[in-house]
């Protein structure tokens, strides 16, 4: 008889993705949704994480198992001598540019051993990256990297980049996302959040501190259109804060024309999150992950990116996203100015023909394979 030197893979096949936080709300929240989405496309997820106490109002439950097919562990350094022992998975994930711990790469080696002695083949190793529209994600996307040194030398890393476009690896959109949004009730959400909806116009804002802040809450302040300010807790509230006892008269403005109304929200699980993008007549968003919520929203948006200020890298990112949606010149002068990119005055808001926008480009990536079906595909392909 034949033998063939390959591990047949355990049923349902077991992934360890690694998550080092740097924004927590980013990075890992956008590792708790892929872990939570490949969880229900049929495979067992051991999340990493060196700090995991956002996932105690991000996802409730989920150190604790809520979700069964995803046990989330502690990356701590070292790693502890008994996680080493678990059995090794079909796949390793290394998120936004982390590197898997020495000690755990050469247990894993040891656990593969030889082709010939145990017949294991190396786990598909991953390098998912940062969400970039940039032109050169779609060059590097699934690209190889040889490991050189090290126990783990003759195996294989691979680039895997999330993206907007056919030729990147998509973006992350759970299989039940048009259920969920056709079925919300707007009114009912509101209601259930406290927030006391008397048909004003609603602005959710989730944003790190924007220089042009002071500059919209005095517009929505002196304006003649009621806005309600959804607050997300946090960096957003304390900027609020902070404008509104900083800058001149400004409170005054509040309290005398009632125009302006702010509510304050409590750290919202993701789930719920979602729903607040879409109860929200505008969203102001930041970083990685409410971006691509919002996209899949469809109401108009503004972005706050995550700032490079060392080298003012994201300035470039930025301009790449916005050629990729197209966005009309008064959404384009508005991002430079929140971001700090130019100087001046924020540009009237054209929410019309930015909702157009938003929507015609949400169709895009819609079209095209989401960021866990292309990573089960590639796993299946190289595994």
């Amino acid at each position: 008889m034949q033998r063939h030197n390959r591990r047949v893979p355990a049923s349902p096949p077991l992934w360890d993705i690694f998550c080092q936080v740097v924004d927590n709300h980013g990075d890992l929240g956008v590792c708790w949704r892929l872990s939570r989405e490949l969880a229900t496309r049929g495979q067992q997820v051991r999340l990493w994480v060196d700090d995991a106490r956002a996932l105690a109002w991000m996802a409730p439950g989920a150190t604790e198992g809520a979700v069964p097919s995803v046990r989330v562990l502690p990356w701590t350094q070292p790693i502890a001598p008994g996680l080493l022992n678990l059995p090794r998975a079909d796949v390793w994930v290394e998120a936004f540019g982390c590197e898997i711990p020495p000690e755990f790469v050469a247990a894993g080696a040891v656990q593969t051993g030889a082709e010939g002695q145990n017949g294991w083949k190396p786990p598909v190793w991953i390098n998912l990256e940062y969400l970039s529209a940039e032109s050169y994600v779609e060059r590097m996307h699934t690209l190889p990297s040889p490991v050189l040194h090290g126990p783990a030398a003759g195996w294989t890393k691979w680039f895997f980049y999330p993206g907007f476009t056919p030729a990147t690896g998509g973006l992350l959109r759970e299989a039940n996302l048009p259920a969920r949004q056709a079925a919300f009730n707007r009114a009912d959400w509101l209601r259930t959040h406290g927030v006391d909806w008397r048909g004003e116009r609603l602005v959710s804002l989730f944003c790190y501190e924007p220089p042009a802040l002071g500059q919209l809450l005095r517009a929505w302040a002196e304006g003649d259109e009621p806005t309600r300010l959804l607050v997300a807790a946090g960096r957003a509230t304390d900027a609020v804060q902070q404008v509104i006892q900083h800058e001149n008269g400004l409170q005054r403005w509040i309290d005398e024309r009632k125009q302006l109304s702010i509510s304050y929200l409590p750290h919202l699980p993701q789930t719920a999150y979602d729903e607040l993008l879409w109860a929200s007549d505008v969203n102001f968003v930041r970083g990685e992950d409410s971006l691509v919520r919002a996209l899949w929203a469809g109401a108009p948006f503004v972005w706050h990116i995550y700032p490079q200020p060392e080298d003012n890298a994201h300035h470039a990112k930025l301009d790449a996203f916005l050629d990729w949606l197209q966005a009309p010149a008064s959404l384009r002068r508005f991002h430079h100015v929140w971001n700090g990119v130019t100087p001046g005055a924020l540009p009237l808001p054209d929410l019309s023909a930015w909702r157009a926008c938003v929507q015609a480009a949400r169709e895009r990536p819609q079209a095209q394979d989401d960021l866990a079906t292309q990573l089960l595909r590639f796993v299946a392909r190289k595994g």
